[in-house]
C-alpha cells in the first residue's frame, strides 16, 4: 500500500478575474498585484510543508502561482515544477475573454443551467472530467516511481473505497480539521502539491467524491464541497493506492477539507 497527500490549490486572481471575465485556455495572463500577494499568502502558509513533487497547469496563471509558493517553502526552493496540460481550465470556446454574464445568458437561451452548458468551441464537463481521469492516472504512476511503495501510513481514519465507484454515498472520516495547514497530514510522509484552476477544481473535486467515492469531514455540506474555489483556495484529499495486476489500483481516498482560505483574511482586497 502507497499513501500519500494531494493538496489542491488555486491559481491566484488575474485582472480577468477581477473584471469577472471568462479566461479558459485562450486568455493566458499573468497575476494581477492581488492574485501575486495572495500566492505569496498561501506559500506562507504551507511554508512548513515538505513538498516532494509539484505538477502544475501550464497556463500562466498557475505557474506564477506555483512559483511563488515554492520561493516562499523552507523545503522546497527551486523545486522542479511539471508542467501539465492536463491540468488547464475548461476551455469555454467563444465566451473565452467575454463577461461571465455573457455566457449566463448564453446558457438561459439554450435552456441550459449555465453550470451545465458548453458554449461553441467549448469543452463538456464530461471532457473535462476525462482529462482529470488521465491526469490522476499519470499522477499515481509518477508519484509511485518517484516513492515506490515505501509511502506506507499509520493515518487513521482511511476508509476503503474502489477506484470505480458504485453510485452509493460517499463514507464519512472520522476527523474534523482544525484549521492548520498540516491537517490531515500526520503519518502521511509523501506530499504532492497541485496547482490549477477553478472550474477545473470543481470538476475535479465532483469526480473523487461522485465517482471514486471520496470519504469526507463530519459535517461537511455538499453545497460548501461543491461551492467555487476562491483564488489560491487551498484543498486537500489522502490518497491511498494498492498494487494490480496492469499497474496502481486506487484503495481509497478521503477529503480533508475543500476551498479553504485562512491565509487570505489578513489581505486586503483579497
Amino acid at each position: 500500500m502507497f499513501t500519500f497527500s494531494l493538496t489542491l490549490i488555486r491559481h491566484g486572481e488575474t485582472q480577468y478575474n477581477r473584471d469577472k471575465l471568462l479566461q479558459g485556455q485562450g486568455v493566458d495572463t499573468l497575476l494581477s498585484e492581488t492574485g501575486s500577494r495572495q500566492a505569496e499568502a498561501v506559500g506562507q502558509y504551507l511554508r512548513d510543508l515538505p513538498f516532494s513533487n509539484v505538477f502544475v497547469s501550464n497556463l500562466q496563471r498557475a505557474c506564477q502561482t506555483a512559483e511563488i509558493i515554492l520561493r516562499n517553502n523552507t523545503h522546497c526552493s527551486g523545486m522542479e515544477m511539471v508542467l501539465d496540460p492536463l491540468l488547464r481550465e475548461r476551455g469555454f470556446g467563444i465566451a473565452e475573454g467575454r463577461p461571465k454574464e455573457h455566457l449566463k445568458n448564453m446558457a438561459n437561451a439554450a435552456g441550459q443551467s449555465c453550470r451545465d452548458y458548453t458554449p461553441p468551441g467549448g469543452e463538456t464537463i464530461d471532457q473535462v472530467r476525462l482529462r482529470f481521469k488521465k491526469f490522476l492516472k499519470v499522477f499515481f504512476q509518477r508519484m509511485l516511481e518517484d516513492h515506490g511503495w515505501s509511502g506506507l501510513s499509520a493515518a487513521a481514519g482511511l476508509t476503503e473505497a474502489g477506484a470505480a465507484g458504485n453510485g452509493t454515498t460517499a463514507a464519512v472520516s472520522d476527523f474534523a480539521p482544525g484549521g492548520l495547514a498540516d491537517d490531515g497530514l500526520q503519518g502521511v510522509s509523501v506530499h504532492a502539491l497541485v496547482v490549477c484552476h477553478g472550474a477545473y477544481i470543481r470538476i475535479a473535486i465532483r469526480h473523487l467524491v461522485e465517482d471514486l467515492d471520496c470519504s469526507l469531514p463530519v459535517g461537511v455540506k455538499m453545497s460548501q464541497l461543491f461551492s467555487p474555489c476562491p483564488n489560491t483556495g487551498i484543498s486537500r484529499f489522502i490518497f491511498t493506492l494498492s498494487q494490480g495486476a496492469s499497474g496502481p489500483v486506487l484503495s481509497s481516498v478521503r477529503c480533508v477539507f475543500t476551498n479553504r482560505k485562512d491565509h487570505l483574511e489578513n489581505l486586503k482586497d483579497a
